[in-house]
């Protein structure tokens, strides 16, 4: 076996397969010198501080490739502006080599607007706040939704949610103010039901039942009923019946009046005023002396006895003192003591 192995044959082989496999390692890297450019460095040229249009030339010229990535916005520098490189200016790289570039952007990142319609003012301020945006004008109009938000406007513009815009952008937020007070209502009998819904929208009401002749959807129909009636005086937000059909109002006469004995106060103005008298007072009564029977007290009666019993006191006065001037008859002074004691002090007492 060792024999074998030591043959000359066997060496020739070996010997060329390792010439084989050392050549083929000499033109690898041969290949590699030849097609990294090994040996052959450019300097990496300053481009910060310059435009990413100045800079993306520069590195075209230099024979550089590039990669642009933006960085977080800066309003302190330019839109635009080339604010750091890598690799650093001055470094040896190859040709062809790609340098990134951090450039400041236009503007901030945009950001999606938050759903705050119809939510309370002071929380939806808050929601807007978290996500980087700054309340500018509060617009107050009237609606039924006090303290609600009502729409976001944006350069004039109405936002939805959801919507980006430019981080820490001014938005304008209107505001619901409350209903308004004794709005006059529109007439739109005789308009089509899409015509009448678009004329209450406007006047701030709201649409209520609509009543079809036939038991259909058509918005051509032509209102010939309404109510409330047209010309009163409704808050914001209240509700408007329509009733509608394809005939013409004249054409359905009995049907409106049906319609007003139902929705409409009847005043007939055909009877006479009626005249209504006023009680008398008091004092009426003492100087036209006819008082009605039921209301007749009598308050001269008991007057009258008060000074009917008066008298017989002065009448006892009068006879105390008579006998005393006399001072003949003791008897005569005892007839007047009867009298004296039968005065009619209980009767004052009532009185």
């Amino acid at each position: 076996m060792l024999k074998s192995l030591f043959n000359w044959k066997v060496l020739v082989n070996l010997l060329v397969a390792v010439a084989v496999f050392v050549g083929l390692v000499w033109l690898t890297f041969r290949w590699l010198e030849y097609h990294t450019n090994h040996g052959q460095e450019i300097p990496v040229p300053n481009v910060v501080n310059k435009s990413v249009q100045d800079a993306v030339k520069i590195l075209e010229d230099t024979g550089l490739d590039y990669e642009v990535d933006s960085a977080t916005y800066n309003p302190k520098y330019r839109p635009f502006q080339v604010l750091k490189m890598f690799p650093s200016p001055g470094s040896r790289v190859k040709d062809g080599r790609a340098i990134t570039l951090k450039v400041n952007p236009r503007s901030w990142a945009p950001v999606a607007v938050p759903d705050v319609i119809n939510k309370y003012a002071g929380l939806a301020f808050q929601r807007l706040d978290q996500v980087g945006l700054k309340v500018g004008d509060t617009i107050f109009e009237p609606s039924i939704q006090k303290d609600a938000v009502l729409r976001i406007l944006f350069k004039g513009q109405n936002l939805a949610p959801g919507t980006k815009i430019p981080r820490f952008s001014v938005i304008d937020v209107v505001v619901g103010s409350g209903p308004m007070r004794n709005i006059t209502i529109p007439n739109v009998v005789g308009l089509t039901v899409k015509e009448a819904k678009a004329v209450i929208a406007r006047n701030l009401f709201e649409v209520g039942i609509v009543d079809h002749e036939d038991g259909g959807k058509d918005e051509s129909d032509i209102v010939y009923y309404q109510d409330p009636a047209a010309g009163d005086a409704r808050d914001q937000g209240m509700q408007i019946d329509l009733w509608a059909s394809k005939k013409t109002p004249a054409e359905l006469r009995d049907r409106i009046d049906q319609l007003n004995s139902t929705y409409r106060m009847k005043i007939d103005t055909t009877l006479p005023p009626i005249r209504y008298e006023e009680v008398p007072s008091f004092q009426d009564e003492s100087v036209n002396q006819t008082p009605p029977p039921p209301v007749s007290p009598k308050p001269v009666t008991p007057k009258t006895n008060v000074q009917s019993t008066a008298k017989p006191v002065s009448t006892t006065k009068t006879t105390d003192t008579k006998p005393k001037t006399s001072g003949s008859n003791p008897d005569n002074s005892a007839k007047p003591i009867t009298p004296a004691a039968e005065k009619p002090k209980g009767k004052k007492v009532i009185i």
